[in-house]
């Protein structure tokens, strides 16, 4: 909340006011929207932040709005959990919805990032420990400096594939694992099965990675901190920090990827 409360400070967007814990009797459409706008916002800022210039923050508020629409449709206070909780699952989830639609990652830098990931993953079977961006740079037959301009250009790269994941479970959509993240428990067995295989999987990948991919990882997609927060933070430059975080993204979207073809 720190972190949030900091990024609110730097920018134009007004703070939200305290959300209700539950959907109030009643409500008006209009005048919720209204009210979590300013959230909506802030979501479809960090988001953008990590993506191409010509992706448009007016796509993702109007994402984020039907998002809204549908939480607030949705919404069960049965469950015991904040309207806030449950609205910025599905804000965020209607977002990344729009991106996929939009593909807009372009097919050149999916296949960098997948050469990229083999390279990291068999160096690092190969020779038994962590590889050093120097290994990879000579590995890939470029230079230093190459390799970490081709590291910036991927930094907008999700930390999961989900194509990997539907591979392993064909039938579990990313709207449902958020869904049961949110709710806190599953009712359909299978689903609540695969939410636990996956979760276990993913905190074996993450573990594997540096502690200061780690570190980085955690304040960036939990902390929600910019790249140039976490380089105060850790006394380092944003370009360091962008290099680290997109290995970090390489290195556990290649270890999730045989971890779920071991699990088969």
């Amino acid at each position: 909340m720190k972190a949030k409360a900091f990024y609110y400070q730097q920018t134009d967007y007004p703070v939200p006011g305290p959300p209700a814990a539950s959907k109030p009797k009643g409500f008006d459409r209009d005048e919720m929207i209204q009210k979590y706008t300013p959230f909506i916002k802030y979501i479809a800022h960090r988001l953008a932040i990590r993506l191409p210039s010509h992706i448009s923050m007016d796509d993702l508020i109007s994402a984020g709005v039907i998002g809204l629409m549908d939480a607030l449709t949705k919404f069960d206070p049965e469950k015991k959990v904040e309207f806030k909780t449950y609205a910025e699952f599905r804000i965020r989830g209607a977002m990344l919805d729009e991106l996929r639609s939009l593909d807009w990652v372009p097919r050149s830098v999916r296949q960098k990032a997948a050469h990229i990931e083999r390279t990291i993953n068999t160096l690092e079977k190969k020779r038994g420990r962590r590889v050093e961006d120097e290994e990879i740079a000579s590995e890939l037959g470029v230079s230093l400096e190459t390799y970490y301009d081709t590291m910036k250009n991927l930094r907008g790269l999700s930390p999961l594939d989900m194509d990997e994941i539907r591979k392993r479970f064909p039938d579990f959509s990313l709207e449902e694992a958020l869904e049961s993240m949110v709710a806190g428990e599953e009712t359909d067995p299978f689903h609540a099965l695969s939410l636990k295989e996956l979760k276990q999987l993913l905190a074996v990948a993450i573990q594997e990675l540096s502690p200061k991919e780690r570190t980085v990882l955690s304040l960036y997609y939990y902390e929600e901190l910019t790249l140039k927060e976490i380089g105060e933070a850790l006394d380092l430059t944003e370009s360091r920090i962008c290099q680290i975080h997109t290995k970090g993204i390489l290195r556990l979207r290649a270890r999730l990827k045989d971890l779920l073809q071991d699990a088969v």
